[in-house]
């Protein structure tokens, strides 16, 4: 028996589904490469990013660029897993650098194939050190 034909409605949720997990597959290694440039050019202009465990807030896609830019030390984003849907997408990362390394849980949410939102959760809890970035606003 043959499939049966995917119908359009699940066609293009299955396009944004794919497009979802490429986006935040791309921002994790561009942020690995430290093409900024690139990088930025994958976040919406008023993007939030929000660390709730940590009580850390940026607004704007130059402020999430640069916290990233200026975060100190050698580190790098592997992604252990990816999960996507036709309007967001979660990774599983093993965050490396000088430290131990931490596990990083991330939501993204996206709009008009720009990432708008992302959410990170360390279960691993810490108190951040003095950001070099300007942007981050403490809640």
């Amino acid at each position: 028996m043959l499939p049966k034909a995917m119908g359009s409605d699940e066609k293009r949720n299955n396009d944004l589904r794919m497009r979802n997990q490429l986006l935040a597959m791309d921002h994790w290694n561009l942020a690995n490469s430290r093409d900024w440039s690139r990088f930025e050019s994958l976040l919406a202009a008023d993007m939030v990013y929000e660390a709730p465990q940590t009580r850390e807030r940026i607004i704007g896609s130059e402020g999430y660029r640069d916290f990233f830019s200026t975060w100190p030390g050698n580190w790098k984003a592997i992604v252990q897993k990816c999960l996507a849907d036709d309007v967001s997408a979660m990774t599983l990362i093993e965050f490396q650098s000088d430290e131990p390394p931490m596990t990083g849980i991330t939501f993204f949410e996206m709009q008009a194939g720009l990432i708008a939102k992302v959410t990170d959760y360390w279960p691993s809890s810490y108190e951040p050190e003095p950001r070099a970035s300007k942007h981050v606003l403490r809640y």
